[in-house]
Order: C-alpha cells, then structure tokens, then sequence
C-alpha cells in the first residue's frame, strides 16, 4: 500500500508552495529524513524530508507547480511491501507535529 505525503503546513501561516526541485525519482528508494523536494514559499525556500521509508511510486505535483498545502504530493511504496509483510510503513512523526507542521524534532 502507498503513503501519500501531503504538502505540510511549513508554519510561516503561508497556504501554498511552489515545488522547485524534486530530490527523487520514481523508483527511487528513500529513507526517513532524505530530502524529497525542495519547495518555495512567499517567505522562504524549504527542503522537505521523507516522513516514510520506500520506494519512490509517483510524483504527485510537478516542478514549477504552486500547490496548497495538504495538496498530495508524492506517493511512497513502504519498504514493508517489497520485503512481503503486511505491516504498514510508519511516518517520521518527528518531523511533523500534532497540526502537521513541520518543526524540530524534540530533544530527547
């Protein structure tokens, strides 16, 4: 099953992203915290982390692209998957707060 990662809040109040640079192809494999995508916002230009660990299925949004947030934007084959379990991939939900906005990961 894919996990679809939406376009997070990047908490500056701003409810859209332009996407710059995609980090990833599909096919790709990716891992918690590789950089995904490199967006623009009216204040700042942000490069985003995977939440999940897989394998690059579809890119959902194009460069050059201005997309809303919580706009779907890539989808990820959990490595679960190509190992033959059922278990679902869980995202890195320290990079992403209980509103969705990404922050710092708390100290430990």
């Amino acid at each position: 099953m894919s996990q679809i990662f939406n376009l997070p809040d990047v908490g500056e109040g701003l409810t859209e992203a332009e996407i710059l640079a995609w980090k990833v192809a599909p096919g790709d494999t990716v891992h918690i915290n590789d950089v995904l995508v490199e967006i623009e916002t009216a204040k700042s230009v942000v490069e985003l982390p995977s939440p999940y660990e897989g394998t690059v299925e579809q890119l959902l949004a194009a460069e050059g692209d201005t997309v809303e947030v919580g706009t779907p934007i890539i989808a990820v084959a959990g490595s679960s998957e190509s190992a033959g379990s059922s278990a679902p991939a869980t995202p890195a939900a320290r990079w992403f707060g209980p509103q969705g906005r990404l922050g710092q990961a708390p100290c430990p």
